[in-house]
């Protein structure tokens, strides 16, 4: 790799000489200065001196004066002339440049032309172009395993530009990625509902796409697979979809959403990464329906098991996972449809948390958590808080 940057830069560097040779060979008032090789401080100067020399610029570039795109890194010839000054070792610069001073008018022309040649080959495709070929290839049966695979990773990169994930569409990529869902592999089934879930993630002109094509079904199928990273990147994808969502949350309640978060909250056994996601998505839809106060809020939000589901998860040995649950517990709190009594009598969350106020104080005694566990008592106190007004009220009506 050292050897081609090394051999690019000394070929762009010998057609930046030929250019000053070609130049002095016209201005003949000038020809017995000979080139100038600046030191590492003076380079910049040499490169506007040929930026700003029409003469230099029209043999530099030859008689087509098209500015050079490269899509793929520089944005001109000139710019890539800068970066091989940069990345070069100035003696062997200065012998090139001489020895492209002895060259006949014949022999600078081919040697322009073949610099040409290499800066052709060294054209970058676009983003554009790399999504397209890499769609293609899902769309070819025949694709071995490994390259289908390496199709969906270079996918996954491409999309995260917004840009990009919104030309998914046109391309044909999302109905090409949803088809790969199906594919007997679980491998390639996670990476597709990988890239799904990136290329949708905040952007609601793909939510919107990939939600009309109808993949919701199928990613909460592999929510439940048992291979734990496929369940995962579905889980994923799915949160992605519906986040900030509200057709993709109408889709996914009636799929019955609600039911496979409780699954996953209430089995002790499913991947602890797999009950972290699901918590922060039901603290995030419960935040959603605090936000929309002309919206009915749903029932299961309500139901004592689902709720019982999520406080349970505060004992959680996993603190990261007692944090969002506690999050979660917090906006459960505000809805009006939620009981206090059952929060109370049926969740246990007095317990609960009275339990983790003391696992807090001890956590505290150490240093490396007593940030953490700081910060942590304060929501903790704040979904007490929350908990005892609401329990007030009921109090207050009963009494």
């Amino acid at each position: 790799m050292r050897q081609s940057i090394s051999i690019i830069s000394l070929s762009l560097i010998i057609l930046l000489a030929t250019s000053f040779a070609s130049t002095e060979r016209v201005n003949k008032s000038e020809a017995s200065t000979g080139l100038f090789w600046s030191t590492a401080k003076e380079e910049g100067d040499l490169l506007r001196k040929a930026q700003t020399d029409d003469d230099s610029s029209s043999l530099l570039l030859g008689d087509n004066q098209e500015e050079h795109q490269l899509d793929g890194g520089f944005s001109s010839l000139e710019g890539m002339l800068q970066w091989a000054i940069g990345h070069s070792d100035p003696a062997k610069l200065k012998e090139a440049a001489k020895d492209v001073q002895r060259l006949s008018p014949e022999e600078l022309k081919a040697r322009q032309m073949g610099i040409k040649e290499l800066m052709e080959k060294l054209k970058m495709p676009s983003d554009a172009q790399l999504m397209k070929t890499a769609i293609d290839d899902l769309n070819n049966s025949s694709l071995s395993l490994e390259d289908r695979h390496r199709a969906l990773e270079e996918l996954l990169i491409l999309v995260e530009p917004v840009d990009n994930a919104n030309d998914m569409h046109k391309l044909g990529g999302l109905t090409a990625v949803i088809g790969e869902l199906d594919h007997p592999d679980p491998e390639i089934r996670t990476i597709s509902a990988w890239v799904l879930g990136k290329a949708s993630q905040n952007n609601p002109v793909v939510q919107k796409q990939i939600l009309e094509l109808g993949p919701l079904t199928k990613l909460m199928e592999m929510v439940n697979s048992t291979f734990t990273e496929e369940a995962i990147k579905a889980l994923y994808a799915l949160s992605a979809l519906i986040i900030n969502n509200p057709e993709g949350q109408e889709s996914f309640y009636r799929e019955a959403g609600h039911l496979m978060l409780q699954n996953i909250l209430s089995n002790s056994s499913t991947d602890i990464r797999l009950r972290r996601k699901s918590v922060f998505l039901v603290a995030d839809l419960v935040e959603n329906q605090l936000g929309s106060s002309n919206k009915a809020v749903l029932p299961f939000f309500s139901n004592q098991f689902f709720l019982k589901s999520v406080v349970d998860l505060i004992a959680s040995p996993d603190l990261d996972l007692q944090e969002k649950a506690l999050y979660a517990v917090k906006n459960l709190l505000q809805l009006r449809s939620t009981e206090a009594l059952v929060f109370k009598e049926v969740c246990k969350l007095d317990v609960t948390l009275e339990t983790m106020r003391q696992q807090l104080q001890q956590l505290m005694v150490d240093e490396n958590f007593k940030g953490y566990a700081v910060d942590v008592e304060s929501l903790r106190r704040e979904v007490e808080l929350i908990f005892l007004g609401k329990l007030d009220k009921v109090r207050r009506i009963l009494d």
